[in-house]
């Protein structure tokens, strides 16, 4: 691979990565405050034990899980691309123009 495309695919790479970081980010914030939220539904669903606190709190519970396989999906992806740059930043032998 000629230096230049090499240094275009580890700039993809790189910017790829940033974005997927704070993606991830993102999430873990999401996936805190609903687990807060869920904490506080479970108690309301033990101390009421009303149908309606227990939907509510399944239904929470639903989300956090489906919210953390996607935080795990992205975590993995962020690996995955750190990876690849970490490949890439090995293999690159930069030109005096590259």
């Amino acid at each position: 691979m000629s230096s230049r495309l090499h240094k275009r695919r580890l700039e993809d790479v790189q910017r790829q990565l940033s974005m997927a970081r704070e993606s991830l980010g993102v999430l873990q914030e999401q996936v805190a405050v609903w687990n807060d939220a869920l904490d506080d539904a479970r108690i309301r669903a033990l101390v009421s034990e009303t149908p309606l606190q227990a939907h509510d709190y399944h239904d929470l519970s639903r989300h956090v899980t489906v919210a953390n396989a996607e935080m795990h999906r992205r975590a993995q992806e962020v690996q995955e691309l750190i990876e690849a740059r970490d490949e890439l930043l090995r293999d690159w032998t930069p030109d005096e123009h590259g």
